[in-house]
């Protein structure tokens, strides 16, 4: 399996600007009720992500005012990247690997495409198992 069979069927690519101001983003963040948003320039490519934690510990935790701060100031930027080609297994070990929860994902021309997150590997790998106890449930019972 790869990201893009996870993620190809999303209708929605969560990206802002990055003069968004940091109250702009936390309210964004809120209301699409993720926790991190890719940062991406005019030409769709993505420069950055802000995250919660982002918010939370180098604004709120740091007594700056969100509202004047752009995220271009917080995002984090030592980003690691993926492509829709890349296997699920590559990612969790990048994920591992760096200790990050999201990954970017970009296509051949380094546009956004979306970010693959910790819990979207998570509901994959909860649905495998279920369907893999499905299945010797049904071969179990069906030899009684």
């Amino acid at each position: 399996m790869t990201v893009l069979d996870l993620i190809g069927s999303r209708a929605d690519v969560y990206s802002i600007p990055p003069d968004t101001t940091v109250h702009d983003a936390a309210r964004y963040l809120r209301d699409r009720q993720v926790r991190a948003v890719g940062v991406t320039d005019e030409a769709g490519r993505v420069a950055g992500v802000v995250s919660q934690s982002d918010v939370s510990d180098k604004v709120a935790a740091e007594n700056r005012c969100p509202a004047w701060m752009r995220v271009s100031e917080i995002m984090s930027t030592r980003l690691v990247i993926v492509t829709p080609d890349r296997s699920i297994d590559d990612c969790l070990r990048l994920m591992e690997q760096h200790g990050i929860y999201h990954l970017l994902v970009v296509d051949e021309r380094q546009a956004f495409r979306g970010m693959l997150s910790v819990t979207d590997l998570l509901r994959l790998m909860a649905s495998d198992e279920k369907a893999r106890a499905d299945m010797l449930e049904a071969f179990v019972f069906e030899r009684l």
